[in-house]
């Protein structure tokens, strides 16, 4: 009996069927990040708000998304919809159980970010006379964008392997091909190898332009450090020059 083909694994490596998977896999998780960002964004500045009635919506979508699995969300989705005569595609339904559900975890990730900005540039801020819209765009956000980067780009780097749980709701994207072939084919060893592979190629990309992303987003401040650095140079002080 034989274990493993390598003919099969090569023959599905360069797949167009696989390959279309993955490409609809990129595609689900560039258009959810985007749009699970600025839903995030929302609901970060809702939640902190010392309004109630802005904070206590935003907490509970945080703690609903975050505590139930996305597999349940996606088939209430799929499911639930079409009970209220709403009637969305496969794609539409992942994309927006997707956004929804990662919507809540960067709802965390930039709000401790913003957190994390200097109490004391936002009160000099504010003794400048600068309205909130111009603390939140020219001071806040750029900094916590810097600081929440990192984070972000692991989220990134999860959602791409995420999308694989919308194959419960027949969303043809790489896992779902690939168990596709898996049952035609019987080559579960070689396949899964292929969409595993496939996989670590998309998040190794990812890897290196979130390093890429990083470095442009730290070079005003390594560039203000070492001003900093320059001007803080003393030279040495002679025994004619003390007295």
């Amino acid at each position: 009996m034989q274990i493993w083909s390598w003919h099969g694994f090569f023959t599905y490596l360069g797949s167009p069927y696989i390959f279309r998977g993955a490409l609809i896999t990129v595609y689900m998780t560039a258009v959810s990040m985007v749009m699970g960002f600025l839903l995030g964004l929302l609901i970060a500045v809702m939640k902190r708000s010392r309004r109630r009635l802005l904070s206590w919506p935003a907490r509970f979508y945080v703690w609903f998304f975050r505590g139930t699995p996305l597999l349940v969300q996606l088939v209430v989705i799929y499911a639930g919809l079409p009970k209220l005569d709403i009637r969305l595609s496969v794609m539409a339904c992942s994309i927006i159980g997707l956004t929804l559900n990662e919507a809540a975890y960067l709802a965390e990730i930039i709000r401790a970010g913003l957190n994390a900005v200097p109490t004391g540039q936002i009160a000099a801020a504010r003794a400048l006379g600068l309205s909130e819209r111009q603390i939140a765009w020219r001071i806040a956000f750029p900094q916590a964008f810097r600081l929440i980067i990192p984070p972000l780009g692991n989220s990134v780097n999860g959602l791409l392997k995420t999308t694989s749980v919308t194959s419960v709701i027949s969303m043809e994207e790489l896992m779902q091909r690939s168990q596709i072939l898996v049952q035609d084919q019987f080559m579960v060893l070689e396949l899964f190898s292929v969409a595993a592979l496939y996989y670590l190629m998309t998040t190794t990309a990812w890897d290196f332009l979130q390093r890429r992303i990083e470095h442009y987003a730290e070079r005003p401040y390594r560039r203000q450090q070492q001003s900093v650095a320059i001007d803080t140079v003393e030279l040495p002080v002679t025994t004619q020059d003390a007295r």
